[in-house]
């Protein structure tokens, strides 16, 4: 919800993250210092009843924790690692946040309904977080969210803060409010999981499909060609096999020709008209 202020939010960082980089400081460290002084100031004002000081405590290392990635990207030393740390650190910053307004409820508030909620926002912002890290680690899309850690840290900082300075009523719709929206969240991101994976499913099922079409073609072809060579191979056979039968048979014809006795020659019978007519028309002494 609060994604189109990161572009202004890293314009003011990105000065400082410059300035740190001429130093020997490093992101991870970042990353621990600001996990650190986060959950102490939690840990130890908010129980105590000193709710505005314990969120200017918290609001400051914030700021420092959401130093660690400009740092990393202006020194070229972005990382999986890197990644992993800050991740799992910040579930332990706004788990403190939350342990530590449920123990002033239960402590000073005196009132376990509302330790209760802050409990539940604890566990929710953690399954939030988690259902997305589980979704994208099985290839799903799952970048969606209503109330992301930004917007819940938001949401719970300043009605700490209001009712620190004495806003009545604040603290408890803010809890309220907060609970309803990571609710809502995870509820949203499981639904996002489940469609992508269907979609997955449904690709994979079309894939499989089109690759047994393919297949049964190509095997179709290649029976059909064996069945080709078959038959081709059969005429084959046949001619030959018929040839065979019709060489003996002209043999025999060659060897009958060859063995009829020889005749003398004769006078062709067609020339006996012509040499009777020429004996008739002869006269003696012309």
């Amino acid at each position: 919800m609060l994604k189109v202020l990161r572009p202004a939010i890293a314009r003011v960082l990105t000065p400082i993250g410059q300035a740190l980089a001429r130093t020997p400081i490093t992101p991870n460290a970042l990353t621990i210092v600001g996990t650190i002084g986060m959950s102490a100031g939690a840990l130890w004002l908010f129980p105590t009843g000193h709710l505005f000081a314990g969120v200017m405590v918290c609001t400051g290392f914030v700021l420092t924790d959401m130093l660690d990635g400009t740092l990393a990207r202006i020194k070229g030393t972005t990382g999986k690692f890197g990644a992993f740390l800050d991740s799992t650190l910040d579930r332990v910053a706004d788990a403190a946040v939350f342990a530590g307004i449920a123990a002033w409820f239960v402590l000073g508030g005196h009132d376990k309904l509302l330790a209760g909620v802050s409990i539940f926002c604890l566990v929710a912002g953690s399954l939030v977080s988690y259902a997305k890290a589980r979704a994208e680690s099985l290839g799903l899309r799952c970048d969606v969210g209503f109330a992301e850690r930004t917007e819940r840290l938001l949401i719970g900082l300043v009605a700490i803060g209001l009712s620190g300075l004495g806003v009545p009523y604040v603290l408890p719709i803010g809890l309220w409010l907060l609970a309803a929206a990571s609710a809502f969240t995870f509820g949203q991101r499981v639904l996002a999981a489940r469609r992508s994976a269907a979609e997955q499913a449904a690709g994979e099922q079309a894939a499989g499909e089109q690759a047994a079409g393919e297949q049964a073609a190509g095997e179709g072809g290649s029976a059909e060609a064996a069945g080709m060579e078959a038959g081709s191979g059969a005429g084959m056979e046949s001619g030959m096999e018929s040839g065979a039968a019709e060489a003996p048979a002209a043999n025999g014809a060659t060897a009958r020709v060859q063995e009829r006795p020889h005749q003398p020659d004769r006078p062709d019978r067609t020339d006996r008209p012509v040499r009777a007519a020429a004996e008739r028309d002869w006269r003696p002494g012309e």
